[in-house]
């Protein structure tokens, strides 16, 4: 069910299920979704997801107690099950209660069993069908599907494709991610089954963004061909924007030993026990180790980009939508505009079918 009202609360389930006003989420982008954006989105009336991939749990619950303290809006946080100390930072998002909790890349049940417990809702973000009907049958309120044209890590399918097709695969709803940064795009995805989007580019591009000025211009000045899909980057595959930097990364011979070699600075980011996670290195064989040693790598490189600002040493996860970006505005006034021009896109679309 879609009910769209110019100016008013846009209704789908998604938005019906969380309590939000507009079907539109911040993507829990590391370096990005930091708790001023996270409450900017949810304060505009859709629903900020912050990140927590890159933190370690102290940094989590103080960023959870941050952004209640900016917004009584409805938000998330994510947990990528990938990455190391995921457990301990899923634990004090439960712990903390926070209303809606996200997770990728790992089995969710037992996140959807806590959450539930209190609660709370749970929504999954997946890139196949596979993970789509996994995450439905582990109890996920809800999925957000991620494209191709994605920054960061994405599927191997285009959104156009993979939103109807795992909407019509599912019964929870549907968050399209991938491609998604204006009203249009909004529009095209509830089209194709979709409850609502989640953006990362375009919300990386706003004042309220910490991503560096540097950066945020780089952003507005590319163009939809200015990207990389690769997997050389932190190990799975995801999108950057090219770069003297990122070519010189994806050329970059690792090996197992490398993997041992940067653990320490993975335990130091994440507040783990160094010991501990350099064996666990050592027992995790010689693919997984190798992926381990790219994620050290490209931890380092997306918070050099991104925060630092320094295009010559770090990488910027930027999707392909950046090539239709030219500004940087509010997050208040990129809702406003997207819920205005998808009221547009419905009309011309009536007029179209003669409707």
């Amino acid at each position: 069910m879609i009910d769209w009202v110019g100016g008013k609360d846009m209704r789908t389930r998604i938005t019906e299920f969380l309590g939000i006003k507009y079907p539109i989420f911040l993507s829990g982008m590391s370096w990005i979704a930091t708790p001023d954006l996270v409450a900017a989105v949810s304060n505009a009336g859709g629903c900020g997801i912050l990140a927590t991939g890159v933190s370690s749990p102290d940094q989590v619950r103080a960023d959870v107690r941050r952004v209640r303290e900016l917004t009584d809006k409805p938000f998330a946080a994510n947990v990528t099950l990938y990455f190391p100390g995921s457990r301990q930072n899923a634990d004090v998002l439960i712990q903390e209660k926070v209303p809606i909790v996200n997770y990728a890349l790992g089995k969710g049940d037992w996140i959807a069993k806590e959450v539930h417990a209190y609660g709370g809702k749970v929504i999954a973000t997946v890139t196949t069908h596979k993970h789509a009907l996994a995450a439905q049958r582990d109890g996920a309120d809800a999925v957000i599907v991620t494209g191709y044209e994605a920054a960061g890590h994405g599927g191997a399918v285009t959104s156009m494709v993979l939103i109807p097709a795992i909407a019509d695969a599912v019964e929870i709803p549907v968050i399209a991610a991938g491609g998604f940064a204006d009203g249009r795009g909004l529009a095209a995805a509830l089209c194709l089954g979709a409850e609502g989007i989640s953006m990362g580019t375009r919300f990386m591009a706003t004042a309220e963004s910490p991503c560096h000025d540097n950066m945020k211009k780089l952003c507005v000045e590319k163009e939809v061909y200015d990207t990389v899909y690769t997997d050389r980057v932190d190990g799975l595959p995801a999108r950057f924007m090219k770069s003297d930097a990122s070519r010189r990364i994806i050329r970059r011979h690792l090996n197992p030993v490398s993997a041992l070699l940067n653990s320490r600075r993975i335990a130091a980011m994440l507040g783990l026990p160094w010991l501990k996670l350099f064996i666990g290195i050592l027992f995790m064989g010689y693919k997984k180790s190798l992926m381990m040693a790219r994620m050290a790598i490209g931890f380092d490189a997306f918070k050099v980009g991104t925060v630092d600002g320094d295009n010559s040493r770090g990488v910027l996860p930027l999707g392909q939508i950046g090539g239709i970006i030219r500004d940087t505005p509010t997050v208040a006034e990129v809702i406003d505009r997207i819920v205005r021009e998808a009221e547009t896109a419905r009309l011309a679309m009536d007029e179209k079918l003669g409707s």
